[in-house]
C-alpha cells in the first residue's frame, strides 16, 4: 500500500514527466486580494495568469497547495470531524495550463494518472460534465463529453447542472464548466445492489469527488455576465485526503496515514481510545486532527488569532476544536499546542515552514488555548444562570450573543450546552444581533466596486518607480469604487512609478499631469494592489480620459519612507544579533512618518537591549554602507543566506537586498536607499506586546527622528524652567518624595476624621425590628472613605444595616454593609438593594456582595430620600 507521502510525490513526478513545471505552494492567507482571505482553492495563486494580469514563466504547472475553507461560499467548517471527508485546511493537488492545453489532455492525462499510475479499477469510476444552462446561454459541453468517451463507457458519464458542473471561485472572477470524477468505494455487495452512478453528488460517505477538471473561459463580471477569458486555461484540483483514502481502502480520510499520527498523539494526551464510531467522542478525535492543520499553518504563515477578519477565523477554529476536547474528551488543560511537533514533523519536507518556527507556532496557539480556556470556565458559569432564569425553556437571543461577544461562546457551543439542558436557543434573535453588528462594521468598511471600463488595449502594467519618479504614460483601464458614502476611482496606467503597497511599504502617492490642453494636477491618492495589478486611487477622472500624462510621485514622501524601509532592513539583523537567530519579522510597517516592527521574541525586549540594538543600527548608518540590489533565481538567492518572510509568495527571480553580506541579506521587493548614511539616525521609540511570542517595536529615522530629539531636549529644557531647576530629574524626585510625605500626613488626618465622623453615626443608632439601622449623609473626600467607616462601624454593632452617603464633587457616592446575621435572618442582599433601591434615586449604578456594596451616580440631592429607601425594608 502507498504512504501519503508516496501518492503526493507520484502525482508531481507524473505531471513534471508531462512538461510541467513543479511550483511550491502559495501561503494559506492570501495578500493582495480583496475577495480573499485565505487561499480556497490551488487556482488562487494564478489568477492573475487567468485574468491576463500577468504572464506565466511556464504554460504548465502543477503543484500541491495548502487550502482552508471556513467562511464565505466554500464553507465546510460545521461538517468538520461529523462526516468522513470535509476538512478545514487540505491540500489540492493540482495541474494547470495556460493558454496551452486544453479539455483533450487534460481529460487523457486525468485517467491516466488514476488508473495506470495509481491503479483505481475503472468500473469504480464515474465522470461528469455539465449539462448547459439555458438561462445563462451556456451549451452542454459536448467536447469534454466527447473527450471522456475515449476513455470511458457512455453510460458512466453523467450530466451534471450548473451548481456541480460549472465552476466559479465567487461571485466575480475566471469561471468555466468543469468535469469532475468520482470514485464508488463501497463493498461489491453494495455496488451490485445499487449503481453507483444514481449516488453520484448524493453526499453518500462512500461515493465521493476526487478531482475536477476546470476549463477557465470566462470571467463573471459584477453584473452577473460572462466575458470571454483572454486564453482558455486548465485548472485541476484534486483532493489529496480523500486521494489518500480511496488508495489506502479506508471509509474514511481520518483513518488514512495523513491523520493517524495526530489521532495517536491525542490517545496518549488524553488517555482515552479512538474508536472509529460517530460517538462525541469520537468526533472530537476527528475534529483535533483536522483543526490543529488550520490553525498551525495559518500561523506559520503569518495570520495570528485575533478579533477581527481573517485573525477571528483562525480563532473561532481553534475555539471550536477547545470546545471539543473541553466537553466531549474531558481535558481541561490546553492540548493542541501538544500536537504541533507531530503536524510539523508529517509535512516538513513538503510545507517545511511549520517546522522552521515550531517554537513560535506552539508558543501562539498555547496561550490562546489558556485564554480561552479561563473564558470557558466563565462561559459555562455564566450560561447556567441564563438557563436558570431563562422562561419558555429558550436562551433569548441577546443571550446568546453576550455568550458570543464578552465569552467568545460560538453559537454551536451554545446550542448544545441548551440542547443538554432540554433547552432551545433563539438562534433567528441572536442572528439579528450579530446582523446589527456586521451592519455596523459593514458601513464602516463596506466598498461597492463597478466592472473595469477599458480606455486602451489590455495590457501588463509596467512597474518603473524603482529607478523613475516621473513618468508619460496613459491609462488602461478604469471603475468606480464607493466606500463611505463616497465616490472614487481606480486607475491601471500603462506605466507607473508609484510603488503599490506590499510587503509592509505603504502605497506612494502623487499627481497625474495632463500633457494635453493646459496642464491640470489629479492627484493620486493612494497606491495598492489587486492580486499583481496595480491600481492608483483618484477622486475625479483624468480627462480626456485616453490623453496622454505625466505620472509623478511624491518625492519627500517616497524619500521619508525609502528611510524608513532599509532602517526596518537593519533593525531586523541588529535584532538577530542582540536577541538571537530566532527572532523572524511577522508583520511591519513603512511608512514617511516612521517604521513598526513586529518581531517573534518571547520576552519583553529590555531597555538595555533595545539600546544595543539602537546604536548596532546607527553604527551601520554612519558606517555608510552601500545598499546593493541585484535581481536573481530564488535558489541561488537563498543559497547567499538571504532572508525570506514566512507567509510571502516568491516567484522563481527575486530581488535580493544586501546591507553588507555578512550582515543584512533580505529578499525584498521595496523602495531602498542607496547608501546608509542617507538614513541619518535612527531612534527606538516604544516596545510592546501584540500577540503571544510577538512584540512590537516603533522607530523614526531621518527628520522625523531629529524633530523628536529636538521636541524632547526642548521638553526637557521647560521642566527644568518650571522647576527653576539645572537638574530637572532631581527636583522631579524631590517633588515624588514630597507628594509622598504629605500623602501619608493626609491619610493620618482622615483616619482621625473617620473615628469622629465613625462616634458620630455610633450616636444615631436606632432599633428597627431587632436590626440595629444606622443611616446618614457624611463629608469624605473619596467613595473609599465610606468602605472604610462601614468596616469600622461593624466592629462596634451586632445585627446591622448600615446604609452611608456622600456628595462627592457634585456626584453621589452610596454604601450599604449589612450583618450576615440580618441576610440570613430577613434575607436583604446589598448588591440587590443597591441596584433596586439605590441605582434609580442617584441614576447611577454600582453593585457588590450580599454584605457589602456600593454605587455612584449624577443625583447627589437624593441621599436623603436613598437612606429612607433602605430604612423602609426593615
Amino acid at each position: 500500500m502507498m504512504t501519503s507521502t508516496e501518492i503526493r510525490q507520484a502525482f508531481l513526478d507524473f505531471f513534471k514527466s508531462k512538461g510541467h513545471e513543479i511550483v511550491p505552494s502559495a501561503p494559506i492567507v492570501v495578500k493582495n486580494d480583496p475577495t480573499l482571505m485565505f487561499t480556497n482553492a490551488g487556482m488562487n495563486q494564478f489568477k492573475d495568469y487567468f485574468l491576463g494580469n500577468k504572464q506565466s514563466p511556464y504554460p504548465r504547472v502543477a503543484d500541491t497547495q495548502k487550502c482552508l475553507r471556513v467562511s464565505g461560499k466554500h464553507n465546510d467548517l460545521e461538517e468538520v470531524g461529523v462526516d468522513t471527508y470535509h476538512h478545514t485546511m487540505f491540500e489540492m493537488l493540482g495541474n494547470w495550463s495556460f493558454g496551452d492545453y486544453f479539455k483533450k489532455e487534460a481529460i487523457a492525462w486525468s485517467w491516466e494518472l488514476l488508473t495506470e499510475v495509481l491503479k483505481i479499477p475503472k468500473d469504480r469510476l464515474y465522470v461528469s460534465v455539465f449539462e448547459g444552462d439555458e438561462k445563462e446561454g451556456l451549451p452542454f459541453d459536448e467536447e469534454a463529453a466527447n473527450e471522456w468517451k475515449k476513455w470511458i463507457s457512455e453510460d458512466r458519464i453523467i450530466k451534471g447542472k450548473k451548481k456541480d458542473n460549472f465552476w466559479e471561485m465567487g461571485d466575480t472572477g475566471p469561471c468555466g464548466p468543469c468535469s469532475e470524477i468520482h470514485v464508488d468505494c463501497r463493498p461489491d455487495a453494495e455496488r451490485a445492489q445499487v449503481e453507483g452512478k444514481t449516488l453520484v453528488n448524493a453526499d453518500h460517505p462512500q461515493v465521493i469527488e476526487i478531482w475536477n477538471n476546470v476549463f477557465m473561459q470566462f470571467n463573471r463580471l459584477k453584473d452577473g455576465s460572462l466575458q470571454p477569458l483572454p486564453a482558455k486555461h486548465v485548472d485541476t484540483g484534486m483532493g489529496f485526503e480523500r486521494l489518500v483514502r480511496v488508495l489506502q481502502n479506508k471509509t474514511s480520510n481520518y483513518d488514512t496515514d495523513v491523520f493517524t499520527g495526530t489521532i495517536s498523539a491525542i490517545e496518549k494526551i488524553t488517555g482515552k481510545k479512538y474508536d472509529f464510531s460517530d460517538s462525541k467522542e469520537a468526533i472530537a478525535f476527528r475534529v483535533l486532527a483536522d483543526h490543529i492543520r488550520a490553525i498551525a499553518f495559518t500561523i506559520a504563515d503569518g495570520q495570528l488569532p485575533s478579533n477581527t477578519g481573517a485573525g477571528y477565523v483562525i480563532r473561532r477554529i481553534l475555539r471550536r476544536a477547545v470546545r471539543y476536547y473541553y466537553s466531549y474528551l474531558d481535558y481541561k488543560h490546553p492540548l493542541l499546542h501538544q500536537l504541533v511537533p507531530v503536524i510539523a514533523e508529517q509535512f516538513a519536507t513538503v510545507f517545511s515552514e511549520l517546522k522552521q518556527q515550531q517554537e513560535f507556532v506552539v508558543k501562539v496557539i498555547r496561550e490562546e488555548e489558556d485564554s480561552f480556556l479561563r473564558t470557558l470556565e466563565k462561559g459555562l458559569k455564566r450560561i447556567d444562570d441564563i438557563l436558570k432564569a431563562s422562561s419558555g425553556n429558550q436562551i433569548a437571543g441577546k443571550d446568546a450573543f453576550e455568550l458570543y461577544d464578552t465569552y467568545g461562546f460560538p453559537i454551536d457551543l451554545t446550542r448544545l450546552i441548551a440542547s443538554e439542558n432540554n433547552t432551545s436557543v433563539d438562534e433567528a434573535g441572536f442572528e439579528a444581533e450579530m446582523q446589527q453588528q456586521k451592519n455596523r462594521s459593514r458601513a464602516a468598511t463596506a466598498i461597492d466596486t463597478e466592472d473595469w471600463q477599458p480606455v486602451h488595449a489590455e495590457q501588463p502594467s509596467k512597474f518603473v518607480g524603482y529607478e523613475d519618479l516621473n513618468v508619460p504614460t496613459q491609462i488602461i483601464k478604469y471603475r468606480k469604487v464607493k466606500a463611505k458614502g463616497k465616490e472614487q476611482y481606480q486607475l491601471v496606467l500603462e506605466t507607473t512609478p508609484f510603488y503599490a503597497e506590499s510587503g509592509g511599504q505603504v502605497g506612494d502617492t502623487g499627481t497625474l499631469t495632463t500633457t494635453q490642453s493646459g496642464e491640470k494636477n489629479i492627484k493620486v491618492l493612494d497606491t495598492k494592489k489587486e492580486n499583481d495589478l496595480i491600481i492608483h486611487l483618484v477622486d475625479q477622472l483624468p480627462e480626456p480620459i485616453d490623453g496622454g500624462y505625466s505620472a509623478v510621485v511624491d518625492f519627500e514622501k517616497r524619500l521619508n519612507t525609502t528611510y524608513n524601509h532599509t532602517a526596518t532592513h537593519l533593525l531586523h539583523a541588529a535584532l538577530k544579533q542582540v536577541l538571537g537567530p530566532h527572532v523572524n519579522q511577522k508583520g511591519s510597517l513603512v511608512s514617511p512618518e516612521l517604521l513598526r516592527f513586529d518581531v517573534s521574541h518571547f520576552a519583553k525586549i529590555t531597555d538595555e537591549e533595545l539600546r544595543k540594538v539602537e546604536m548596532i543600527v546607527n553604527q551601520k548608518i554612519r558606517e555608510n554602507i552601500p545598499v546593493v540590489i541585484k535581481e536573481m533565481p530564488k535558489e541561488e538567492a537563498l543559497k547567499l543566506g538571504a532572508m525570506a518572510l514566512f507567509g510571502e509568495k516568491y516567484g522563481d527571480t527575486v530581488r535580493v537586498v544586501t546591507i553588507d553580506p555578512k550582515f543584512s541579506v533580505e529578499l525584498c521587493g521595496g523602495t531602498h536607499v542607496p547608501q546608509t548614511g542617507m538614513i541619518g539616525m535612527f531612534l527606538i521609540t516604544s516596545e510592546a506586546a501584540v500577540a503571544a511570542g510577538v512584540r512590537r517595536i516603533e522607530a523614526l529615522t531621518g527628520p522625523a527622528a531629529f524633530r523628536y530629539l529636538s521636541e524632547r531636549v526642548n521638553e526637557y529644557k521647560q521642566v527644568g524652567e518650571l522647576l527653576k531647576s539645572a537638574n530637572p530629574l532631581k527636583a522631579i524626585e524631590k517633588l515624588i518624595s514630597d507628594k509622598t510625605t504629605l500623602e501619608k500626613k493626609v491619610e493620618r488626618l482622615e483616619a482621625k476624621e473617620l473615628v469622629g465622623i465613625r462616634n458620630e453615626l455610633l450616636q444615631k443608632d436606632e432599633t428597627i425590628n431587632q436590626v440595629n439601622f444606622i443611616g446618614g449623609i457624611v463629608e469624605v473626600s473619596n467613595p473609599d472613605a465610606l468602605k472604610k467607616l462601614c468596616a469600622d462601624l461593624k466592629n462596634h454593632l451586632r445585627d446591622f444595616v448600615i446604609v452611608l452617603g456622600a456628595n462627592i464633587g457634585g456626584k453621589a457616592a452610596v454604601a450599604v454593609t449589612i450583618a450576615d446575621t440580618v441576610v440570613a435572618a430577613k434575607g436583604l442582599d446589598a448588591g440587590q438593594i443597591i441596584k433596586q433601591q439605590v441605582a434609580p434615586l442617584i441614576k447611577g449604578g454600582g453593585g457588590g456582595q450580599k454584605t457589602l456594596a456600593t454605587a455612584g451616580g449624577q443625583e447627589a440631592g437624593n441621599l436623603k430620600q436613598v437612606i429612607e429607601a433602605v430604612k423602609k425594608l426593615l
